[in-house]
């Protein structure tokens, strides 16, 4: 029973090494520059992927948490007609991050038609306060087919 018990805390021992030797890593990768994390006002600029023309413009909230995940609401589209997008971001290099998340579609009927995933690269103001981003959304059908590629920039205020 006493072999059993100290390999036990022998093996939680060794464990609680190993992660606290990767969380700095692992932390530094997704927040290493955690400069980002915060709440955003941001203003999407949907855009002609071949001349880069203006389309439209909305106001969305977008969210980089500790740890890498993210959050985004949209006055774009009726909320009844899209989930809030849920993803993910990283540090890149410098003030350069990425962010990517997805959310669910619905018709008028509230039907599931498929999903839209967000993919951007962001450069943060060296004040810290601002970023701007360029990047494109995928539109899937309800099977997971790629069916509509669009483009979009945005600028953001830190909300405070």
């Amino acid at each position: 029973m006493r072999n059993i018990f100290l390999k036990t805390i022998g093996g939680m021992a060794l464990a609680v090494l190993l992660m606290a030797m990767v969380a700095p890593i692992w932390v530094s990768g997704q927040g290493g520059g955690g400069r980002l994390e915060g709440t955003w006002n941001v203003q999407v600029t949907i855009r002609n992927c071949q001349t880069g023309a203006e389309i439209r413009t909305f106001a969305s909230l977008t969210t980089f948490m500790f740890g890498g995940t993210t959050l985004d609401s949209t006055s774009g589209i009726p909320q009844a007609q899209r989930t809030p997008g849920q993803g993910v971001w990283s540090h890149s290099t410098g003030d350069t991050y990425r962010f990517s998340f997805k959310s669910f579609n619905f018709d008028a009927g509230g039907n599931f038609t498929g999903s839209t995933k967000i993919n951007h690269e962001a450069s943060l103001a060296s004040n810290g306060m601002e970023f701007s981003s360029a990047g494109t959304s995928e539109v899937y059908d309800p099977n997971g087919n790629l069916i509509f590629t669009g483009c979009s920039t945005t600028t953001a205020t830190r909300f405070e």
